[in-house]
């Protein structure tokens, strides 16, 4: 089991739900110096530990053990939420109308194809 790399991947998702290390330490119940040995790869974590952060994390278990594509749609949905979280109730229903009609557009130009 390459420690080094579901470290990396643990970064990864950390930062696409714009944690940083002693934020996601402390929801998990760590030391952030453990945290850092985890995703360094310094250390080998244990089975709750690991399950812990990816409940935090929202991401299924497999995610952090093997490589995913690069289009990982976990992380995109969190990027998503990120930029909703972010807007104001206005902006957001104006993004829901630029997705949707987005989505159709993308739906037609398949359907030609």
């Amino acid at each position: 089991m390459n420690y080094y790399k579901i470290g990396q991947r643990i970064r990864k998702f950390r930062k696409a739900y714009n944690l940083s290390q002693e934020q996601l330490a402390e929801k998990v119940g760590i030391s952030p110096t453990h945290m850092s040995h985890i995703e360094t790869g310094n250390t080998k974590l244990s089975l709750p530990v690991f399950v812990e952060i990816a409940k935090i994390l929202c991401v299924q278990t497999d995610e952090l053990l093997y490589d995913a594509p690069q289009n990982d749609k976990t992380v995109i949905k969190k990027e998503l939420i990120e930029i909703f979280n972010g807007c104001s109730l206005q902006d957001m229903y104006i993004l829901e109308d630029v997705v949707k009609a987005v989505k159709i557009s993308l739906e037609k130009y398949r359907s030609l194809n």
